[in-house]
């Protein structure tokens, strides 16, 4: 049985420890800040410890999954790359660009495989629209557009939210990196990006050091163009996606799980429902299930270190747009 540190024991490092073990994954190790505003019932009797390089040292995993605050990644990532361990890396990679060549050039001399987490590349209405798209059935793909809105104090209701890294400049918070999930799926679905501008704004009433606010424009390889909606704000919450081509569109919704295709050689909707019992957790234990293979050495990554580290180069261009107010090249 593969042998995983988990580091940072907050919410999503729970939502890991919980899916591992309902994988039937006991030999589990903790690295903890003891920081976690979570009761620690559910982690007695895991073998602890606070040192990175003492827990590798001492445990010799062969897997670690990433999952303290964004800011502290790399302070894990990289000692773990140099033991060589396989790495489920929580999105985004860093809050900079700053060390990534660390990061890249450790894992590199070691061959330590890193899966960065966007669990929506595990999501079936995301994956049922890649499909059609690559299959030319809505034709060329014009442009796209994501309007995601979700109340950051509902995010962990057991929480005081202006504590948590999401609000929090020196955690690495903010709408853009936190929220940065369609900034890997777009351009999985529709390719690379060419150029992008934004803007960053802190506009609601939360108490928050960082944005909280983004409206973001793309442009891909090839010449569809794109516009993204980040907030901390919206009540009730929102993850639309709708892609328009030469000969149909694309409608998603993310939270709902559903998905419509307009085919304009019919002039019909096709209405795809929910996967029946499909859940939220679903994305993550199937991203779960395919990290365990990586550490196997069945599977490489299918969201790889690149490619994260290209979601920070992205994310880069749109900070530098909002600052000098022309568009960026990525």
């Amino acid at each position: 049985m593969t042998k995983i540190l988990i580091a940072g024991l907050g919410s999503i490092g729970r939502r890991h420890l919980r899916n591992l073990v309902a994988l039937g994954q006991t030999n589990i190790v903790l690295l903890r800040s003891h920081r976690a505003t979570l009761p620690d019932d559910e982690l007695a009797g895991y073998p602890c410890d606070e040192d990175i390089r003492q827990a590798l040292s001492k445990h010799e995993p062969a897997a670690v999954i990433v999952a303290n605050p964004t800011a502290l990644h790399l302070q894990i990532a990289i000692p773990a790359a140099e033991a060589g361990c396989s790495i489920l890396l929580e999105k985004p990679v860093s809050h900079s660009l700053d060390g990534l060549d660390r990061l890249q050039a450790a894992a590199g001399k070691s061959g330590s495989q890193v899966l960065v987490g966007f669990q929506f590349r595990f999501h079936p209405a995301l994956r049922r629209i890649k499909e059609v798209m690559a299959r030319g059935e809505v034709g060329r793909i014009l442009s796209t557009h994501v309007h995601y809105g979700e109340y950051l104090p509902a995010w962990h209701p057991w929480e005081d939210y202006r504590k948590g890294y999401a609000a929090r400049a020196d955690l690495g918070g903010g709408v853009l990196l936190t929220q940065c999930h369609s900034l890997d799926y777009l351009p999985w679905l529709i390719g690379p990006v060419k150029a992008a501008w934004g803007f960053l704004a802190k506009l609601s009433d939360l108490d928050l050091d960082v944005e909280d606010t983004a409206e973001i424009g793309l442009r891909f390889a090839g010449g569809p163009l794109g516009s993204v909606h980040l907030d901390y704000a919206q009540q009730p919450p929102s993850h639309l996606l709708e892609v328009t081509g030469t000969e149909g569109v694309l409608q998603c919704d993310l939270t709902a799980c559903t998905t419509r295709i307009y085919r304009a050689e019919t002039g019909q909707w096709e209405e795809v429902p929910r996967p029946e019992k499909w859940e939220r957790n679903d994305m993550f234990l199937d991203e779960m299930k395919h990290f365990l293979a990586v550490a196997r050495g069945e599977a490489k990554p299918s969201c790889s270190l690149d490619d994260g580290v290209r979601v920070m180069k992205l994310i880069g261009a749109i900070q530098a747009s909002e600052s000098s107010g022309t568009a960026i090249s990525v």
